[in-house]
């Protein structure tokens, strides 16, 4: 474990607590850390915000009494709660509307052991209570925020005088464990990214589907038919339903050497723009193909917004890379697997209109590993999301795609050199 690890771990399972203090939010301790074994998992089972524009309360009930951690975050404005890992047994598009200071919430979990509550506020406030009460007289165990509208003055200098634990700064690790060494074993790796994960949904179907279960299954699916093929050895980002950092995701990648790497996701379109169909398939580049493109890079691009990442502390190895990708090897083999991937598509799935675009994905970013986005299709379209829930659909496309890789490196393993 690294020490960054370990430090989030301290805090989740520790006694720590962050409550109002002058000037900004400060941290102490509280009453005892669950360190029991056997002890039965916490479960959240209810929701509610009452108060107005001033001063909001947020409860939410639990099976048991917690210990947490709470910070705020700018830019957006969030309030950002981390507790260990928890069942959150809440009715569909729960979060989904909020109430006084806080605009919407989500849930989840962040990584291994640990669950995240993040709030939306609606401007900068500060955390006046925050305390968890223990069961008693036949009600539930309460996890209780206090919120307080400020003014950003106030609120940037509490962050400024550290109202954020170390453990927050902790960056949440890859779920797939380093492969082993491979030997001589001189098969390309091909790393595999579902997207979203955790705390981050996605988007959601209108049977309440989830994409970062739709694009797990499909990755999954994508792994056993490469592997079977004897030609390639797989790594996955994350083989389970837990958050992932954009920029770990790159370094994943990166730091395995890959060869390729396959960013899987399933888009939707607000009601506002009407419907789409089909798959598409996207590159990077600094500037958009079209605007479609541009709105889904900065969607996709908010994942570490929306799973509370302070990204203040996100190291600038990627900020710049679109100037080192004039490592034009690189984009030139993104393209053309880009566009082996249309070409094999097109025998196994219903592909959008315009099937091959291009935009800002940070995701995208490693300079020296070839990279696309897939969009399998789009959950907010009926006829899309019935496919991308088909065991059937998703074997045949799967194997499309699997296709789509063999094609693309067997050039290279004829004439026995390395593409990147």
């Amino acid at each position: 474990m690294t020490p960054r690890a370990l430090a989030i771990s301290k805090a989740l399972i520790g006694v720590t607590l962050c409550q109002a203090g002058l000037g900004g939010v400060e941290t102490v301790a509280i009453s005892r850390a669950l360190a029991a074994q056997g002890e039965s998992p916490t479960v959240a089972t209810d929701v509610r915000i009452g108060g107005d524009d001033k001063q909001t309360r947020f409860v939410v009930d639990l099976n048991r009494k917690v210990d947490l951690v709470v910070f705020t975050l700018a830019d957006p404005y969030r309030v950002v709660v981390d507790l260990p890992q928890t069942s959150f047994k809440l009715p569909a598009k729960t979060g989904e509307q909020g109430r006084g200071l806080v605009k919407a919430f989500r849930f989840g979990l962040i990584m291994q052991g640990g669950s995240r509550i993040v709030l939306d506020a609606k401007g900068p406030v500060r955390l006046d209570k925050a305390f968890v009460l223990d069961a008693a007289e036949g009600q539930p165990a309460r996890l209780v925020l206090d919120l307080v509208a400020t003014d950003r003055a106030s609120f940037m200098r509490s962050l400024a005088l550290g109202n954020r634990p170390a453990a927050q700064s902790a960056s949440v690790k890859p779920s797939e464990p380093p492969p082993p060494k491979p030997d001589g074993d001189a098969r390309p790796l091909i790393v595999l990214d579902p997207g979203h994960g955790g705390i981050d949904n996605g988007t959601r179907g209108s049977g309440g589907e989830l994409e970062k279960d739709v694009v797990l299954a499909f990755a999954q699916t994508l792994r056993e038919k490469l592997e079977s093929s004897g030609k390639f050895r797989v790594a996955m980002t994350r083989s389970e339903d837990i958050f992932i950092p954009l920029g770990e995701r790159v370094r994943f990648a990166r730091s395995r050497s890959a060869e390729l790497f396959i960013s899987l996701h399933a888009d939707a379109l607000p009601r506002r723009e009407g419907q789409a169909e089909g798959a598409t398939v996207y590159t990077l580049s600094e500037n958009a193909s079209d605007a479609e493109a541009a709105r889904l890079a900065e969607t996709e691009n908010k994942a570490d917004v929306i799973a509370g990442v302070d990204l203040t502390s996100e190291p600038d190895d990627v900020a710049n890379i679109l100037v080192d990708l004039a490592q034009r090897e690189t984009k030139t083999f993104s393209m053309q697997f880009a566009r082996t991937v249309v070409d094999e598509l097109k025998t196994a799935a219903r592909l959008h209109k315009h099937p091959l675009k291009s935009a800002g994905f940070k995701v995208l970013l490693a300079p020296d590993v070839p990279s696309v986005l897939v969009e399998l299709g789009y959950m907010s379209t009926k006829d899309d999301l019935k496919q991308l829930t088909s065991a059937s659909w998703r074997a045949k496309t799967a194997q499309a795609l699997a296709q789509a890789v063999d094609n693309f490196f067997t050039p290279r393993v004829a004439s026995g050199g390395r593409r990147n």
